[in-house]
């Protein structure tokens, strides 16, 4: 059965050029429940910890340095089949790829400068929410909680 969450980032991209409210309309338009959401700024260390399965390719270092250059939000979003919905409404990772009115096609800046990160399966919304949220910090709308 497939979760009902998944994890997103909101890149300083699109955070430097004020795209939080329109990003997180079109979740919530989306039929997405918001459970787990901050502004933080990564430090080094957190993002090469983060990016650690990137670490071999060769945009790795460009990577860590455009995620540490500015505030980024984190967010635990819910809903059914959760990862799978949200990869649609983000799109494809390169803009120029992406349908029209995905959020990557509307706010993205490159295909390195994306704007969102979308976990890409369970298994993975699950370390990703785990490496920036506690359970305190969840406000589940689904009454057992699969965090």
């Amino acid at each position: 059965m497939a979760g009902t969450y998944t994890f997103t980032i909101i890149k300083p991209g699109a955070v430097n050029n004020e795209h939080i409210g329109p990003i997180l309309n079109k979740i919530n338009n989306s039929g997405f429940h918001i459970s787990a959401m901050k502004l933080i700024k990564l430090r080094t260390a957190q993002a090469k910890k983060f990016y650690e399965v990137h670490r071999d390719k060769p945009f790795y270092n460009d990577l860590i340095e455009f995620m540490t250059s500015g505030p980024i939000v984190v967010a635990i979003l819910e809903k059914e089949n959760a990862v799978e919905e949200y990869r649609k409404i983000i799109g494809a990772t390169d803009p120029e790829k992406a349908e029209e009115g995905t959020i990557r096609k509307l706010f993205a800046q490159s295909m390195q400068k994306n704007a969102v990160h979308g976990s890409d399966s369970d298994e993975n919304a699950k370390i990703e929410s785990d490496f920036f949220f506690s359970n305190s910090e969840r406000f589940s709308i689904f009454e057992e909680r699969d965090f």
